[in-house]
């Protein structure tokens, strides 16, 4: 049985496997202990999530007093412990709070709705005015901020290796992004679709910062994640956009293994395939498309993403090659067989190493 209007959702993390499984073989145990914790926590939270899937975990229901078009947010605190939600700190309407982390989880969740009702007239991540929970403080020391198919949850990571989880925009949006995958395509959580998975949440996350920032394609830094990794880490955030492979180089956490494009595609049975790593390959397509077009990326670049995502013909399993092959469909469809637009997405996806039918 799947829930979501019969959509399998899954357990899906901003921070990659990899990099944990590298900080719990640190010989310091205060990185290694909380690595070792968080793998802990997600191992079981995915397995919990497989089991509410398949017993029939309850759909969201929209308050009766939700307004269309406007974002219904409750934010929970869960005092670091693992029960979810947790206790209810701040509601819609609510004025700020002295808990800036709770001000964040409120101020990023809204973003992300006003991104997609003004940019795509999506009203929220399931397009009926789904409501947007998130609960905060998550657990002692969690190094991860993860979406379970109904809610985002939030870490406050070590202090030493990671920080507060909500401080990135990017990251609320990118786990955010992940339901609207969801409640869309639905791709599959594994290799090249799960890798265009985790892609989809880049973009979307990117383009959330750009949007609230006001930037252009060319003023945006295209990091994932900046912001949260802590002083000691020589690195600048969890993954790069504009050159995957060099968001980090740090001899605790190692080197960013992203490749930029299918020369150096790697297989791998770890991390669901790869899904992290790979994700590389089309955020590059992304950037290089949207930078091309130039202007403000979610306008034009965005809206070529949100059509494939959103326009049924995506398939669950699809390769690289077929989620290429709809973005040119797409831009042709948007916007004409001679504009720039096409030749934007034909450049990038080619110079990607990654064919288009």
């Amino acid at each position: 049985m799947t829930t979501n209007g019969g959509f399998t959702p899954v357990f899906c993390t901003v921070v990659p496997p990899h990099i944990l499984d590298k900080l719990a073989q640190a010989e310091d145990p205060t990185l290694a202990g909380p690595a070792r914790k968080t793998l802990e926590r997600d191992a079981y939270q995915r397995t919990h999530r497989r089991l509410t899937t398949v017993l029939g975990a309850p759909a969201i229901a929209t308050p009766a007093e939700a307004a269309a078009g406007k974002p219904h947010r409750t934010i929970y605190d869960a005092g670091h412990k693992t029960d979810l939600p947790g206790k209810k700190v701040r509601a819609e309407g609510d004025e700020p709070g002295k808990d800036a982390t709770v001000n964040r989880a409120h101020a990023g969740l809204g973003a992300t709705f006003e991104l997609f009702l003004k940019a795509y007239e999506r009203d929220s991540i399931d397009g009926n005015g789904l409501p947007l929970d998130a609960t905060v403080h998550y657990d002692e020391d969690y190094g991860n901020a993860f979406w379970n198919g109904e809610q985002m949850v939030f870490g406050d990571g070590d202090g030493e290796i990671f920080l507060d989880f909500t401080i990135p925009i990017d990251v609320i949006g990118h786990e955010l992004a992940h339901g609207v995958t969801q409640y869309t395509a639905n791709l599959t959580y594994f290799g090249q679709p799960g890798a265009l998975n985790e892609s989809m949440s880049d973009v979307f996350g990117s383009l959330i910062k750009q949007y609230t920032l006001g930037q252009t394609a060319a003023e945006a830094d295209w990091l994932i994640g900046a912001g949260l990794l802590a002083p000691r880490v020589t690195g600048k955030a969890l993954r790069s956009m504009k050159e995957p492979g060099t968001a980090y180089d740090d001899d605790v956490l190692g080197k960013d293994p992203q490749p930029g494009t299918m020369d150096d595609f790697v297989r791998t049975g770890r991390d669901n395939g790869g899904v992290h790593i790979n994700s590389g390959i089309p955020n590059h397509a992304f950037y290089l498309a949207a930078t091309a077009l130039g202007g403000h990326a979610w306008e034009r670049a965005g809206q070529i993403w949100y059509d494939v995502l959103t326009g049924g013909e995506l398939k669950e399993q699809a390769l690289f090659t077929d989620f290429a092959t709809l973005t040119v469909a797409a831009a042709k469809a948007r916007f004409g067989d001679s504009g720039e637009e096409l030749q934007a997405v034909v450049k990038a996806w080619e110079q990607v190493g990654v064919r288009t039918l």
